[in-house]
């Protein structure tokens, strides 16, 4: 198990800045928000990318992929009724795909849930099939064979659409594309009222990442979900990727609320082992 911290909590720092603090703070990797480097991953060259993944080893960190996928540009909706829409939408994923790739990213995390939340006039079963369409288009090209695309559970005040682990377990079935799996986030299965542990252990053999953080929006060990549970879960079904540490509230300090939230699942992974 590694661990790995999103970079929007430091978004305010240049991307050489965010790796070196990663880096320093004892975290294994960095989780790119693409709307962080730019508008469209499109309008970043060739030696940007370069820049970007040699930045990042020169740190002694890895990338493990994206994450917010279609928060930028403006006007992406991958279940909209409107066909021109559905197909920039695509397009779009599948640049995210030749990006992720280029930068050395593994992982592409497919929360956005408000480009994909069920529009007025569109049934659920069109959103499905128009989402399951998206994932597909988006993984037959050939550098779609350099990473995995997780399809992410959101919890419904997010959005209306994959809101339980059971629900994305179905539409990844349903895909049955080998690199197209699932991950799980701690604060969205709590506000759901899902049993991380058990969703874990239910779904082993899809979960390909885990999102950590807490109840109330912050890092894990600033709310109330217990995580020791859920270290002995991932251990239990000998999970041995990244758990990237993501908040959505930053109102406090960042870079503490990282470095606590790493001592903090450190601490949980090791009571989980010693069943403290």
């Amino acid at each position: 198990m590694h661990f790995a911290v999103c970079n929007e909590m430091f978004q305010k720092m240049s991307f050489e800045q965010q790796v070196a603090t990663a880096a320093e703070l004892g975290y294994e990797a960095v989780e790119l928000a693409p709307f962080t480097l730019a508008d469209s991953v499109t309008d970043i060259s060739p030696a940007d990318r370069d820049r970007i993944a040699q930045q990042a080893a020169s740190r002694g960190l890895r990338i493990t992929g994206l994450h917010w996928l279609l928060a930028k540009p403006e006007g992406l909706h991958v279940t909209t009724h409107d066909e021109k829409v559905r197909a920039k939408t695509k397009a779009y994923l599948r640049e995210l795909v030749k990006f992720c790739a280029d930068i050395g990213g593994e992982v592409l995390v497919f929360g956005s849930p408000k480009q994909r939340s069920i529009l007025p006039g569109v049934t659920r079963t069109m959103a499905w099939d128009y989402f399951m369409d998206a994932v597909l288009d988006c993984m037959s090209i050939p550098e779609a064979e350099q990473v995995y695309f997780c399809v992410e559970p959101l919890h419904s005040g997010q959005t209306n659409l994959l809101n339980t682990p059971r629900e994305v377990r179905r539409m990844v079935e349903e895909i049955d594309h080998p690199r197209v799996k699932m991950i799980l986030d701690c604060y969205s299965m709590a506000t759901e009222g899902v049993d991380a542990p058990q969703a874990l252990r239910d779904n082993k053999q899809w979960v390909y990442h885990v999102h950590a953080n807490d109840d109330n929006q912050l890092g894990p060990g600033y709310g109330k979900i217990e995580f020791v549970p859920i270290m002995k879960a991932l251990c239990d079904i000998q999970y041995d990727r990244y758990v990237s540490v993501e908040i959505f509230d930053f109102s406090q300090d960042t870079v503490e609320v990282a470095n606590n939230s790493l001592e903090f699942l450190r601490q949980s992974l090791a009571a989980a082992q010693t069943g403290a």
